[in-house]
């Protein structure tokens, strides 16, 4: 063990809105949490401009003041803030291992993993601009469709939460186009019905996304035909990627159980992982919902299960 070795009653690695939210809730209830932010401090709302649906903002609020509000809301109750990045993690014996930037040793008796999940992008320039200046570039057409009511979207995408997302937007959007790069989905035969027979979602398949147009709001797109080598464009206000996402749980695959996509598995009407003492809460156990509000409120369960477990133990 290093030197540099400490001690604490409660670790929470993450700090999105789970992350903040269990140690609101840890820190009130006495255990002293220390929180690590990890490389994307705030998580995915980061990224987020106008956040409307999460409770208590009747204005909205933009994505990074709503996080350094959490954060603000945690450290007023005395949870240790960090800046760092896990690892390394050892959960095979009590207390926990994490190493901290590769040199710096914490030991825990409770840990909750709040790391989240990464969007999955296409990696194009243009997408990834539009994306950071808030100019009209989005994963989560639950969180942002609202903005573009009435107006033409495209969304990338060919697997059930592809088309999820496309028929979510159809409801809103004048016209759904559904970008799909094979000559086929890759969704459920439900899931391929509900698109195909809706009027509002033109599937256009064998296409890939060249280059999201428009210099400080989205425009259009430019695609490519990959069977016919032609190129079009589209005119739309909205650019929905829908590619999946990757649960940021690698660093615990030889303590943890995940599934086959790596989300962390936990136990029924708990936060519980199948390693006493480690509790997960926010999108990286959450495949389904992934919303700031849904991720808040298992934070909550999860600081809650880890005050019980420890006060079982003695600990707390």
């Amino acid at each position: 063990m290093s030197e540099e070795a400490e001690h604490h009653k409660c670790l929470i690695i993450g700090s999105g809105p789970a992350g903040y939210t269990a140690a609101i809730y840890a820190a009130r209830a006495a255990m002293k949490p220390l929180l690590y932010q990890g490389t994307e401090p705030g998580g995915q709302l980061m990224i987020t401009t106008d956040v409307e649906n999460f409770p208590g903002y009747p204005e909205g609020i933009m994505g990074p003041a709503m996080m350094e509000d959490l954060k603000k809301q945690a450290e007023r109750f005395e949870t240790d803030v960090r800046f760092g990045f896990v690892t390394s993690v050892d959960f095979s014996s009590s207390p926990h291992k994490v190493v901290i930037d590769e040199k710096k040793t914490i030991t825990a008796d409770s840990v909750i993993i709040s790391t989240g999940a990464s969007a999955n992008w296409l990696g194009l320039e243009s997408e990834m601009r539009l994306r950071d200046n808030g100019g009209g570039v989005s994963a989560c057409a639950v969180c942002d469709g609202f903005f573009y009511k009435g107006q033409d979207v495209v969304l990338v995408g060919g697997g059930d939460s592809a088309c999820e997302e496309a028929s979510y937007l159809s409801k809103l959007c004048s016209k759904v186009y559904m970008i799909v790069r094979k000559d086929h989905f890759r969704a459920s035969k439900i899931m391929q019905q509900r698109v195909l027979e809706n009027d509002k979602i033109e599937v256009l398949f064998n296409h890939e996304t060249r280059e999201v147009l428009g210099d400080d709001a989205v425009k259009g797109v430019r695609l490519f035909n990959n069977v016919t080598n032609e190129e079009r464009e589209i005119e739309c206000t909205g650019f929905f990627v829908a590619i999946g996402h990757m649960p940021n749980t690698e660093i615990f695959k030889d303590f943890l159980e995940l599934d086959d996509v790596g989300y962390i598995i936990h136990k029924p009407d708990s936060s519980a992982t199948n390693v006493e003492g480690v509790f997960v809460s926010g999108d990286a156990a959450d495949s389904v919902y992934r919303q700031a509000v849904t991720a808040a409120g298992t934070g909550c369960m999860a600081a809650l299960d880890a005050e019980r477990w420890l006060t079982e133990k003695g600990l707390h």
